[in-house]
């Protein structure tokens, strides 16, 4: 099944992973420098053994493909992924006069009734950056993001670099290059970054009429993060050689602290326990052949079935 290198490091993490202290002091069994391969040929390597909302991910993707960094298009297709951050800025300014929402994370997971306001906040700020284009602008922006650093990436002589751009017109030209790398970490912005890139940096490989990718994370969150983090790249390779007039080849995910939280567990052997399904295929349209062509309904999942979502709490 096309999802057993996904379960397989999951079973790994269980049986041999290293318990590590983290930022949000809740604790992850670890392990360092994992890799999964999923052969795409075979189907789309979207999980089966639980749903996975692939309209979050594919708006989520198409944000960052047209260079985007404002909430708003997210939020104009029910994508609350990245809200977080653009309410935490609003909420610390001095514009803000509503209840105090001081540590907001960690607060709202012990307070029902902080939690309560706290989402009635959110769904007030969420509405007036909808409508609101000055607010919008104010607080919709979430500054050097992965939009940024692909498409846009600033330069010390105040230029910009298309980095995807430039690497596509390089597989083009010349598709032996060893220098088909898209950068997420720029050192100079990660100290002003809310939190900085997990997937840090991308590599296409072309051989034999294909082209596959592999990408490094520095950090996986593996059962809420990652599978995600899988289904968007390899939509992005999927994209990336439809543009290129290229078959897909491997999907390599390569990553640093790869882990599970601590209250994570149960939810895992839930996983675990089940049996995967048939992979589903991706349906690109095909009069779209350049990324920032795409919309939302030029891809599409066929044949897929998973079993139903495994709810889990979001290390904050």
């Amino acid at each position: 099944m096309l999802e057993q290198p996904y379960l397989d490091l999951l079973q790994k993490i269980m049986d041999e992973g290293h318990f590590k202290g983290d930022r949000t002091g809740t604790g992850t069994y670890s392990l360092f420098g994992a890799q999964m391969r999923f052969d795409l040929s075979e189907g789309f390597p979207q999980l089966t053994t639980k749903k996975v909302p692939f309209g979050l991910i594919k708006s989520e993707l198409l944000w960052f493909l047209h260079g985007d960094t404002n909430i708003r298009f997210l939020l104009q297709h029910k994508n609350h992924i990245w809200d977080e951050w653009a309410f935490k800025k609003w909420v610390e300014s001095d514009e803000y006069h509503g209840p105090d929402m001081t540590d907001f994370g960690r607060r709202s997971l012990k307070d029902a009734d902080f939690a309560a306001a706290y989402q009635a906040e959110k769904k007030a700020f969420d509405e007036r950056i909808l409508i609101d284009d000055a607010f919008d602008a104010k607080y919709g922006d979430l500054g050097l993001v992965y939009g940024s650093q692909w498409r846009a990436w600033k330069t010390t002589t105040g230029d910009t670099i298309d980095q995807l751009g430039d690497v596509i017109a390089e597989i083009k030209r010349n598709p032996d290059s060893r220098r088909l790398i898209v950068s997420a970490w720029n050192p100079e912005d990660v100290p002003t970054m809310a939190l900085p890139p997990c997937h840090t940096l991308y590599q296409f490989y072309v051989n034999d009429g294909k082209i596959s990718l592999q990408l490094y994370q520095r950090s996986g969150d593996m059962f809420l993060g990652v599978p995600f983090n899988i289904s968007s790249y390899a939509l992005l390779l999927s994209m990336v050689a439809r543009e290129t007039g290229l078959e897909v080849g491997e999907f390599i995910h390569t990553l640093g602290d790869a882990h599970i939280y601590s209250n994570h567990l149960e939810q895992v052997r839930e996983q675990l326990s089940r049996t995967p399904g048939e992979a589903p295929k991706l349906w690109l349209n095909p009069d779209k052949t350049k990324l920032e062509d795409f919309e939302m309904r030029d891809i599409k999942l066929q044949g897929y079935d998973p079993q139903p979502a495994i709810k889990a709490p979001v290390a904050v």
